[in-house]
């Protein structure tokens, strides 16, 4: 699924990131190009390319899209095919248009509020994602996703940190909660005073 691509190529450079973010840089706001996966910190080699957009695909399933106009698979799987090119704004329409057919789709609906953040949209991308905890307060990626906006996008660490703690606590051994681990290892080693033992991880 896209999700899993999404929120492990967020969190797959992200966490990289993080710790010279936080002692560099804390106070600015630098935004980085929109194929950066998170908006602030410098641009690294180990980011990923985009990739070459299918257009016989593309072209294929927007013929399923346009004879089916009540299945959002072939919508979904246009979004997931823009945004693997970086063609953001595309892929954002189309999820738009697969999450009107099936609204709860938290997979749709976390890749939506991604692609927000990717655009420089990080209000609209944090409401996205509450609205993907609405549909499954549980969803691993969607917390994992949210912790990252928090910290990027508005220096919210607290809130990053409770983010990732309730992804550590439903899914341990899970590969989000072992990012989410590295990640908050990473905070508390900067920031000692942030997610305490005794703190509840947020809703």
């Amino acid at each position: 699924m896209k999700s899993d691509g999404i929120a492990f190529g967020i969190a797959g450079i992200a966490f990289g990131l993080i710790a010279g973010w936080i002692i560099g840089t804390q106070q600015a706001t630098v935004r980085a190009p929109a194929a950066a996966p998170v908006a602030s910190g410098p641009a690294t080699a180990a980011e990923p390319r985009a990739a070459i957009l299918d257009e016989a695909r593309v072209n294929a399933l927007k013929a399923v899209a346009e004879r089916e106009a009540a299945n959002p698979t072939p919508r979904a799987e246009l979004a997931n095919l823009y945004f693997d090119a970086e063609q953001f704004d595309e892929a954002i329409r189309w999820y738009e248009d697969a999450l009107k057919l099936n609204p709860k789709d938290v997979n749709v609906s976390t890749d939506l509020g991604v692609s927000y953040y990717y655009t420089n949209q990080p209000d609209r991308a944090i409401a996205q994602l509450n609205r993907s905890l609405e549909i499954d307060p549980k969803h691993a990626k969607t917390l994992l996703n949210m912790g990252i906006v928090k910290a990027f996008a508005r220096q919210d660490l607290e809130g990053a940190s409770q983010a990732w703690e309730q992804v550590i606590q439903l899914a341990p051994e899970s590969p989000e909660g072992q990012a989410a681990k590295r990640a908050l290892d990473t905070f508390k080693s900067s920031h000692p005073g942030i997610g305490g033992a005794g703190q509840k991880p947020g809703a």
